[in-house]
Parts: structure tokens; C-alpha cells; sequence
């Protein structure tokens, strides 16, 4: 099993020189490959492998010498990044590959060998002497390759990928009391189906008025003590945010053998101006991928429901469906069986039931494939015969 351990480093004045010509040399020939790939297929359809586009580095290194300082199997790897990109996009996993950009997004590099761990040093190639690192906690597994990243408020890590030679746990039997649905909302963060409510914590929402602010200022005077102190106002948003959804993740795999979700279109909800900010700031996206490798990992089952199942419409006593419920309405009374339903537990009980049935009906399935009768059992004396004649 892999498993990624990421660690703050403090490199000398020097070595983050180094790191951010490796960031910058990574981007350009990522970049330069993706721009290359590009033409050529629109050319005439020649879609060029990760290997014959990395063919290309020793003629872009001579004409771009500056290119030779950093470690040539870290601009390899940027190159079969970006083709991965490529082929994602073609198998439907992802948007098209873009350009990359200085200063934004990701600014980082890999390593795919050759690092070590000594002395509470990070030696890795073009860094002899080692980078000065924090071990919070201790490396377990094979490492395997390395990825060093750089924040924009100027903080290093290095994020170190491990075969940890774990064997994948079992997945734990699927049953209705250790079964937990969830309902993901804004005005709740969470409703599980047991009840229990984990409120909106709205960290962007409490720091807007200190992010306005700087960015006024940063827009006015420019500066980059202005534009620091954005990205740390940002920075302490984003991780108070990731905290947040570390705790309710391992609480609820801890606590259950199986979660079922509601399967959402979050990209498609962010195109809702109104509510756009908003759903950002709970970050759903980031927390199923939180709650799916930590199942993962403790043999939790995943359980989902359709994005079109009625979960909020339907009452969860008797089933009848309340096909005029809207989003303003938070409760609603079942004119079927009179029952007075909030709308999130409703819909918590509901993804946990229609979850459960689904199994139950695709392990059904599975147990009856392979048992249907054969067809020379199904034919007729008359029909057999020909067959055999034939």
C-alpha cells in the first residue's frame, strides 16, 4: 500500500535559490512539452508518447543552458506529468492540461529516486549537503519518490510517497446498524442519519472582512508585505479548513463500517454564482477524497447513492414522495402518514436506505451470476439435436 507523509523543510538561503529554479525549470518544460504536444497534434494528428517528448531534453538544454543546474530526472518527470494530463483528458478524468503559471497554482517538482532520510536531513539530487527537515512523525515504507512544494507565504514541504508493503484491508460486512448516511449541506457542514450534526465552521466566511480589507490595500500600494499578508490570511483559511475536515473524516471512519453518500455534481453547482463561495468554503470535494483513501486504509465501505435519487423529497416512514418540495423549505409534515420531517435528517436516512438497497440488490446479483440455467438445458430434444447434427 502507498501512503504519502508530508514534512516542513528549512532550506538555507542557497538551497531555496535551487528549489525555485527547480520549480521554475520543472514549469518550463512542462509547459514547453504541452505547447509542443499541442502543435503536433493539430498538425496532423501525431500524438507523441511521454518518451519521445522526453527525447527532447538534451536539444532544449542546449538551447537553454540554465536548464543543466537542476536534476534531470525531475524535468523528466514534469513531462510525463503533463502527458498523464493529456491522457486523462482523453479518457474523460479530467479538464484539458494548461498552461502553468508563475506564481500561481501548485509551485512544485518531484524527485522520482534517490532520496534519502539522515540525520534530520532531506538529501536528494543537487543537495549533497541535505536540507534541514522536521520528522513530526516517523517515515514508515520504502520511499519511493518525492514531491517538494513551495507556498506562496514562502514555506517549504516535501511530501514523500512510501510502499509501505501493508496488505489492503478486508472490507467489513455491510450492515444496517454500523451504516451511517450523510447529508452534505452549507448551512450544516454535515447530517448523518444517526442524528448527529456537524455544524458549518465558515472560515472563509469569518475572515472576509480581513481578506477584503488587505486586498484593498494590496491593490491600491502593490507591495509585498500587502501581498503576504493576503496569502497568509489564505493560508490560515486553508488549513484551519483542512484540520476541520481531518477530524470529522477519521471520527467518522472510526466510528462506522460503512458511509453512504450522495453522489453531487459539485462542479456543476459552482457555476451558481449565489452559491459558489459558499460551497468552496465547505469544501465537499476535498472531504469524500479525505473519507474514500482513509476507507481505504481501515476497510471502510463507500457506499453511493445517484444524484438524482429524491433522498430530500422522499419521507423516509412511509416513502411517499413530496414532488413540490423546494430548497427554501427546511421542514416539511408527509400528508401520507402526517409524519413532521426536518429536510437534512430526512435526506441522511434516506442516503443511508437507498444505499443499503442498492448493495443489497447489486450482491444479489453478483450471487446469482453464473447460476442461470445452461443453454443446452433450456433447448428442446428437437432443438438439441440439430445443434449436434449440425
Amino acid at each position: 500500500m502507498l501512503k504519502a507523509f508530508k514534512y516542513r523543510i528549512s532550506p538555507t538561503k542557497e538551497q531555496a535559490e535551487l528549489i525555485n529554479k527547480h520549480i521554475g525549470c520543472a514549469r518550463f518544460v512542462y509547459n514547453n512539452a504541452l505547447a509542443f504536444k499541442q502543435s503536433e497534434y493539430a498538425k496532423d494528428k501525431t500524438n507523441h508518447s511521454w518518451y519521445s517528448l522526453v527525447k527532447r531534453l538534451p536539444d532544449l538544454k542546449k538551447e537553454n543552458e540554465w536548464l543543466k543546474e537542476v536534476n534531470s530526472q525531475s524535468l523528466q518527470q514534469a513531462i510525463v506529468n503533463m502527458n498523464t494530463a493529456f491522457e486523462n483528458f482523453f479518457k474523460g478524468r479530467a479538464d484539458f492540461p494548461k498552461f502553468k503559471k508563475k506564481g500561481r497554482g501548485k509551485q512544485s517538482f518531484n524527485i522520482p529516486q534517490s532520496i534519502k532520510i539522515d540525520n534530520d536531513k532531506l538529501i536528494i539530487p543537487k543537495f549533497k549537503k541535505g536540507i534541514d527537515i522536521v520528522l513530526h512523525r516517523p517515515i514508515k515504507g520504502t520511499i519511493r519518490q518525492a514531491t517538494i512544494s513551495r507556498t506562496p507565504t514562502g514555506k517549504y514541504f516535501v511530501s514523500i510517497l512510501c510502499e509501505t508493503n501493508e496488505a489492503e484491508k478486508q472490507l467489513k460486512p455491510v450492515n444496517e446498524k454500523t451504516t451511517v448516511g450523510l447529508d452534505l449541506g452549507i448551512k450544516s457542514f454535515l447530517v448523518a442519519s444517526n442524528g448527529k450534526e456537524y455544524d458549518n465552521p465558515k472560515y472563509l466566511r469569518k475572515a472576509q472582512d480581513k481578506l477584503k480589507y488587505n486586498q484593498r490595500q494590496y491593490s491600491k500600494h502593490k507591495g509585498t508585505k500587502r501581498k503576504y499578508k493576503v496569502a497568509l490570511l489564505h493560508e490560515k483559511v486553508a488549513n484551519q479548513r483542512k484540520d476541520f475536515l481531518h477530524k470529522v473524516s477519521s471520527e467518522l471512519i472510526n466510528n462506522h463500517d460503512s458511509i453512504a453518500l450522495e453522489d453531487l455534481n459539485i462542479s456543476g453547482m459552482l457555476k451558481n454564482h449565489c452559491l459558489a463561495g459558499s460551497i468552496s468554503d465547505v469544501s465537499w470535494g476535498m472531504f469524500v477524497t479525505m473519507l474514500e483513501y482513509k476507507a481505504k486504509w481501515n476497510g471502510v465501505n463507500i457506499l453511493r447513492i445517484g444524484r438524482f435519487e429524491p433522498s430530500s423529497k422522499t419521507c423516509s416512514e412511509c416513502g411517499y414522495i413530496n414532488k413540490g418540495l423546494t430548497l427554501k423549505d427546511r421542514e416539511w409534515a408527509c400528508p401520507e402518514c402526517g409524519s413532521v420531517l426536518d429536510r437534512d435528517q430526512n435526506a441522511a436516512i434516506n442516503i443511508k436506505n437507498f444505499a443499503l438497497n442498492n448493495h443489497l440488490c447489486t450482491e444479489h446479483t453478483l450471487k446469482n451470476h453464473g447460476t442461470l440455467p445452461s443453454l443446452e438445458g433450456a433447448l428442446t430434444h428437437e432443438a438439441h439435436s440439430s445443434l449436434v447434427s449440425g
